[in-house]
């Protein structure tokens, strides 16, 4: 287990300190957003309520995976506990609003997951590679600055998509 930490603060210092550049702090500052509650939400009730047909299934199918996998990810922080890198670990460059709560899993990426999973799900390859591409752009965001260990943002990243997967199967049969 001490090997995983090894591991895990290693990248977060790699992506939190080597990757700094003011064209990134630009980039992530507005990437992180996209896996906020506001961006998340209002997309997919925007699309589950205003969309037609395919979209609005789509839609739908997100808005209750980001609902589920809400709860799980606050579930799992409750139990888990884990502290932030910015406050456990020192020079870690920060964001302008530090969070309060836990670390892992990370919510954003639990969020924008949940998002994007039912779209790739039913869309074309070169769509896949967009939604993938930029969910994990919002959880290297998190771990740039500094909110969020890597293993945080994978588990987020799974229960996101599992979450999801679970709820476009249901939805299916």
């Amino acid at each position: 287990m001490q090997w995983i930490r090894r591991i895990d603060q290693t990248m977060f210092f790699w992506c939190n300190h080597r990757l700094s550049s003011r064209t990134l702090d630009r980039l992530f500052g507005w990437i992180t957003h996209l896996g906020g509650a506001l961006f998340t939400i209002i997309c997919a009730v925007s699309l589950a309520w205003f969309a037609e047909g395919e979209f609005s299934r789509i839609g739908l199918q997100s808005l209750i995976a980001l609902a589920v996998s809400h709860i799980v990810a606050v579930l799992i922080k409750r139990k888990v506990r884990r502290d932030r890198p910015f406050r456990k670990l020192e020079q870690v460059k920060v964001g302008k609003f530090p969070l309060k709560d836990y670390s892992f899993p990370s919510g954003h990426t639990t969020a924008i997951f949940a998002l994007v999973t039912p779209f790739v799900l039913a869309s074309s390859p070169a769509i896949m590679l967009v939604l993938i591409g930029l969910a994990l752009l919002v959880a290297i965001s998190r771990v740039y600055w500094g909110y969020h260990y890597p293993i945080d943002c994978v588990a987020g990243g799974m229960v996101g998509f599992l979450t999801a997967v679970l709820v476009v199967l249901f939805m299916h049969s």
